[in-house]
């Protein structure tokens, strides 16, 4: 009998340490992990609440997106589209050309991913060029227009000429790091930011339990990327948002600064006001878009555009008539200023 009481008593010893480790092991904070990395010739940053690594999965994900739309890739989709290859695009391809056909549509042309020769020729593409006259930019404008270029109801991409060449480059970074945030989401982690190369999904909290803070550099010309001064800082959640501006990617010739926004419309780069523009939208896609269309559109055009779609909140940095940072702020765009 006495054995017996101490072999319960045991079991029940048991069952205690057994219940404690449970409770202990629940009621521990899963903890914020950070993964960092290069991809598409920038760095990566994701920061994401979860129990298990994810860096392994993350960069198989980002290596095929890399073979779907990146145009320095030999073998990408992109890549053997633009040399005329009969194939069927994979679904990155796809979802990034209707979204870009839906944005070139609502801004007339500013967006518009058939913009790669002229890109090229102004030495900003995934081709080296040669400085272009009127001459050559007037023949590149020949075989430049969203309209040019369709998905066929076999899922293939038809030219009206095979001279025709797309660069996704200011659409494909935000929809990668849509891609990034889907996973996390399917991994089940609810709280994470993903950052690849300033375009940027938040969802959730932060490692402090609040909203997710997100610098906006003041567009000082940088092409070394070594200025982090701030113009504003934002506080937002379950939200995408993107940057362009022509304050790094730029270059100067017979005294004349030359920047990669190239317009569509016209061929040349932007010249005007704004020197960044940052754009909030639903998913990271849409706002790196819209965010290069507005850097071609110029302020006025791009005010009356953001303020006629409540869908998306913007910030405008620009240079007054005195060479002065002003900004602009949609009403939406005020409640993330902190």
């Amino acid at each position: 009998m006495e054995k017996k009481a101490q072999r319960n008593f045991l079991w029940i010893a048991l069952l205690v340490l057994g219940t404690i480790w449970i409770l202990a092991r629940h009621n521990r904070p899963i903890p914020y992990q950070t993964d960092n990395g290069l991809i598409f010739g920038t760095v990566y940053k994701i920061t994401y609440q979860h129990d298990k690594n994810l860096k392994e999965e993350i960069e198989a994900e980002l290596k095929r997106f890399d073979g779907s739309l990146s145009p320095f890739n030999d073998t990408a989709t992109i890549t053997r589209i633009n040399r005329n290859e009969d194939i069927v695009p994979d679904a990155f391809f796809t979802n990034v050309f209707r979204r870009s056909a839906e944005i070139s549509k609502e801004t007339d042309g500013a967006f518009d991913i058939t913009v790669a020769s002229l890109v090229n020729a102004w030495g900003f593409g995934f081709k080296k060029g040669i400085f272009p006259d009127s001459t050559m930019i007037d023949s590149l404008l020949e075989i430049t227009g969203y309209d040019k270029v369709k998905l066929s109801e076999e899922g293939k991409i038809v030219k009206q000429d095979n001279r025709i060449m797309l660069s996704c480059s200011a659409i494909a970074k935000g929809y990668a790091v849509d891609v990034i945030a889907q996973l996390l989401k399917r991994e089940g982690v609810r709280n994470f930011m993903v950052d690849i190369g300033g375009e940027v999904v938040v969802c959730g909290q932060n490692p402090q339990k609040g909203a997710w803070r997100i610098g906006l550099n003041k567009p000082i010309d940088d092409s070394l990327a070594i200025n982090q001064e701030l113009q504003a800082v934002l506080q937002v959640t379950d939200i995408g948002m993107a940057t362009s501006g022509n304050y790094r990617n730029y270059y100067y010739k017979d005294g004349k600064k030359y920047a990669h926004t190239i317009d569509p419309r016209t061929g040349y780069p932007v010249q005007h006001s704004i020197l960044s523009a940052t754009v909030i939208a639903k998913d990271c896609m849409s706002a790196d878009a819209y965010a290069t269309a507005f850097m071609v559109m110029g302020l006025e055009e791009a005010e009356r555009f953001a303020d006629a779609h409540p869908d998306i909140d913007a910030l405008f940095i620009y240079a007054d008539e005195e060479g002065k940072f002003q900004t602009y702020l949609t009403k939406g765009m005020e409640k993330y200023m902190k």
